[in-house]
């Protein structure tokens, strides 16, 4: 077999169904489209969600409050774990920027709120905007000091 030889299986390709091409073709005449009626004619499609006139759910939904709703005044914060700040070095100041630049967060100016899961063997200096009562409770135990950083609301808001 040669490579001008290759054709695709018998019926593996279908033809294109061609309507409107005469009563011999079985799609004359009104071409599958019904008689009369604005779809039956040219140019007469309409919107995807058009509802013949009834006011459509498009429509309605922003007023439906629930999953996909985002509270555009919410501040989040980017969670850091105590156990994740065991990379770092005895008595090494922990701050959002040496946390981004570690790789443990994505940027220096996210709002960081430390939180209590695991266990941290260093004193460490740790300032972060937000701390729960176990992670300082963990950090102090350790020899460390907790410092929360000023933030406002109108700064830069995270993911």
């Amino acid at each position: 077999m040669k490579m001008h030889e290759l054709r695709p299986n018998e019926k593996a390709r279908k033809r294109r169904k061609r309507v409107g091409r005469g009563i011999a073709a079985g799609q004359g005449k009104t071409a599958g489209r019904g008689t009369k009626g604005q779809r039956s004619r040219s140019g007469g499609s309409l919107p995807l969600y058009f509802e013949g006139g009834q006011l459509p759910l498009v429509r309605k939904l922003p007023f439906a409050r629930g999953v996909g709703f985002r509270d555009p005044w919410r501040v989040r914060f980017t969670t850091v774990n105590v156990e994740r700040l065991s990379r770092f070095r005895k008595g090494a100041e922990v701050t959002p920027e040496r946390l981004a630049a570690a790789g443990i967060i994505k940027r220096p100016d996210e709002l960081v709120a430390i939180l209590g899961r695991g266990e941290l063997k260093k004193g460490l200096k740790v300032k972060a905007h937000r701390f729960s009562a176990s992670a300082r409770a963990k950090i102090e135990a350790a020899g460390g000091t907790v410092e929360e950083l000023p933030w406002q609301r109108g700064g830069r808001l995270t993911r």
